[in-house]
């Protein structure tokens, strides 16, 4: 393999700090099995001084799930034996069941249990306790598809898988995490911290940025199975040269967690046992992000290269950005400068099947899409929009969105804008029955909020804004997890009369809920 240029890696590290402004961040890179840079900078706490070091414990967050598949496949061997399970956590589910490695795949089709507890009335802050989470994941009827057939992001899936093999073997994650994994690997600092309220070695994680500034995110959720795993750089380097050392056993636990994913119908996936295949400078790299309000985390590793790549950051910049830069400085790639784009793809669109926005801003050499749970950055060649994982083109005067990844295509139908839309005429109170929850649409003096009332409480007003007849969104920024699912939308549904008789609620995470008006 050829070797590192440090020239261009250093350069690369100097600029992370300005790159993603924030209280502090560590980085590090393996080549061959070797550390070629490891670097902290800033704070682990703004308030104390403390600094940041390579030693510092942080929350790995979602990247957390690969090692929950590492010990389903160390203790239980074949996913296929916890099967029977799941029907104990959704007892309600009018739909087939998935199968635990449709779970560990993402291809349950189940809704996001994070995103629903919007729905459910939380506030970011307050307390989510570990019995909080079965009961609001036993309440789903529907999913987003047939198990197998899609894609969709899913914390659900590995709460449940973490509960399985806790039953199935007797022993807790925290064990199973450091006989299977911490320990060989020779992770030593490694903890689960399932409670967010207490974080390892006292760091601290912050929202904001440059320009409001950086204040303490004051997380409050219990999570384990999905995430839940304190580690430091030193900790997560000392894993990636785990997986190098045994990257010719064929049985090794990242060799079988790495293995080409697919779907039921045989297309080739891009996600699978808790990790995401992607092409970055012409190399295949699997890897994984992590988020909690305050801090973002990445972790990538080339088989191919036998590079690997870890950025953990306290605050909410792009750790995928910094760590995709530091992987090309390593292999002395450059990331190609996109083409001007000559003509404007501004608008929104609705994808309707889904009933979820989409739109699109253009800029000078790229265009910003708004449909997930952040904004996707675009390139243009002239006839499409791409970017990892999508493509979209021009079909009449609406949109279509190929989305490999999920193994499905969009229709996206223009929807005109309205500049201002009354909201007394949906103002009330909605139920959705498969919640078990409210929502309540205020129009006060020209502005529109909604409010919503569940197992959890009693959320914060959002604001409302027209989208187009008969739709609307619904901004959320802030959540209990992170990111927030982003934008909410409305579909209202009318009566014979023409009498708005209930809507239908989406983001991403979390599609299609369905509200009576009462």
């Amino acid at each position: 393999m050829p070797d590192i240029d440090h020239t261009r890696l250093d350069a690369a590290l100097d600029a992370l700090p300005k790159a993603h402004p924030g209280p502090g961040g560590v980085a590090g890179v393996m080549k061959d099995g070797r550390i070629v840079a490891a670097r902290a900078w800033g704070y682990a706490s703004l308030e104390t001084g403390t600094p940041l070091s390579t030693a510092t414990r942080l929350p790995i967050c979602s990247i957390s799930k690969q090692f929950t598949c590492g010990v389903l496949l160390a203790t239980v061997g074949d996913p296929a034996k916890l099967d029977a399970g799941v029907a104990d956590f959704l007892p309600r589910l009018e739909s087939p069941l998935p199968t635990v490695k449709q779970l560990c795949d993402n291809q349950s089709g189940l809704r996001d249990y994070w995103a629903l507890t919007i729905l459910q009335g939380a506030k970011a802050e307050q307390t989510f306790r570990r019995e909080d989470a079965l009961p609001l994941i036993a309440k789903m009827k529907t999913g987003h598809f047939a198990p197998g057939t899609s894609y969709s992001y899913n914390n659900s899936n590995f709460r449940m898988v973490g509960e399985l093999i806790e039953r199935a073997t007797g022993e807790t994650l925290e064990t199973l995490y450091q006989r299977h994994i911490w320990g060989p690997a020779g992770m030593t600092g490694a903890e689960l911290t399932a409670d967010t309220r207490h974080p390892a070695d006292g760091v601290t994680g912050y929202e904001g940025s440059d320009a409001t500034g950086f204040f303490p995110a004051d997380n409050g959720i219990y999570w384990r199975g999905d995430a839940g795993i304190s580690a430091s750089l030193e900790d997560m380097l000392a894993y990636e040269a785990w997986i190098d050392a045994t990257r010719d056993d064929a049985e090794s636990l990242y060799r079988r967690l790495s293995a080409a994913p697919s779907f039921v119908d045989g297309a080739p996936a891009s996600y699978g046992y808790g990790l995401s295949h992607e092409e970055i400078g012409g190399a295949a790299f699997t890897g994984h992000a992590g988020a909690l309000r305050g801090f973002r985390a990445y972790r990538m590793n080339s088989r191919e290269e036998r590079l690997s790549v870890v950025v953990l950051f306290n605050h909410e910049g792009s750790a995928h950005g910094a760590a995709t830069r530091l992987a090309l400085a390593a292999m002395g790639k450059d990331a190609p400068e996109p083409a001007p784009i000559a003509q404007s793809w501004d608008g929104q669109w609705l994808d309707t099947e889904r009933g979820m926005l989409a739109r699109i801003e253009t800029g000078c050499r790229t265009a910003t899409l708004q449909y997930g749970t952040g904004d996707a950055e675009l390139t243009c060649d002239g006839e499409a929009l791409r970017s990892d994982g999508l493509v979209i083109t021009r079909a009449g005067d609406g949109l279509t969105m190929l989305r490999p990844g999920e193994n499905t295509t969009r229709r996206l139908t223009p929807l005109n804008e309205i500049a201002f839309a009354d909201g007394a005429e949906i103002a009330g109170r909605y139920r959705s029955d498969e919640l078990d929850a409210e929502m309540e649409i205020e129009a006060r003096d020209g502005g529109v909020y909604a409010v919503f009332r569940g197992m959890l409480g009693e959320g914060r007003r959002e604001r409302m804004a027209a989208a187009g007849n008969d739709v609307w969104r619904i901004a959320t920024r802030r959540s209990m997890d992170a990111p927030a699912p982003g934008d909410w939308t409305l579909v209202l549904c009318r009566d014979a009369a023409g009498a708005v008789s209930g809507a239908t609620l989406s983001c991403w995470l979390a599609r299609g809920v369905a509200y009576t008006r009462l």
